[in-house]
């Protein structure tokens, strides 16, 4: 039931960030449920590619394509009002399908008795495969490679839940509320990853 859930919480918070994104590139009807297919399901095909999994699994989710496509919809056929309100959540909805993918997707890697390092990139994957496609698809560089601390989260969900630090429901999700939290601060505080020190002077400059 919990990896049933966190597929939910997952596919409907990287479908409604990859509309927002699509509604911000001024993308038709099919470009917006285009990105929104692929945010939601992206994660998932590349983990699959990545472990060894069939890549033919990626369509016996026929429910979770359903309430994308309802999901889209209604995000779609919102007031255009509405929808710039929602345009600042873009990293809200993004930060719970980075965690809520990323648990499910070391899970994943767990359940097939992968090693460690297997369940992290899975994890990290799972978690950032989504955001990276739409990123690319919209012409955008992909956040995980330059906005402040994302995949990282990614990660840590892989190692907790790989060394088998999280066990039960109650954990699993308030591994979720974590990994939401540290990447929103991330956001606020601007936390960042080191980077080139030239290039790094070249932008201040």
């Amino acid at each position: 039931m919990t990896w049933d859930i966190l597929n939910i919480i997952g596919t409907i918070a990287f479908a409604i960030s990859g509309v927002l994104v699509a509604i911000e590139e001024d993308y038709d009807v099919f470009g917006i449920y285009f990105l929104g297919f692929t945010t939601a399901f992206g994660g998932g095909l590349v983990r699959n590619l990545l472990i060894g999994i069939p890549i033919e699994n990626i369509w016996l989710q026929g429910n979770l394509f359903e309430i994308a496509f309802v999901t889209i919809t209604i995000v779609y056929i919102l007031p255009n009002k509405r929808i710039s309100n929602w345009k600042n959540w873009v990293v809200f909805f993004d930060a719970i399908g980075l965690a809520a993918f990323a648990i499910q997707g070391a899970n994943y890697a767990v359940s097939i008795d992968a090693p460690l390092i297997a369940v992290v990139i899975a994890a990290s994957m799972t978690g950032a495969g989504g955001g990276i496609i739409r990123d690319v698809f919209a012409g955008r560089k992909p956040m995980i490679f330059r906005s402040e601390i994302y995949a990282l989260w990614a990660v840590l969900a892989g190692l907790a839940i790989g060394l088998d630090w999280i066990t039960g429901p109650y954990a699993t999700y308030s591994l979720l509320i974590i990994i939401v939290i540290l990447r929103l601060l991330s956001v606020y505080f601007k936390w960042n990853l080191p980077r080139n020190i030239d290039n790094k002077r070249s932008a201040d400059n």
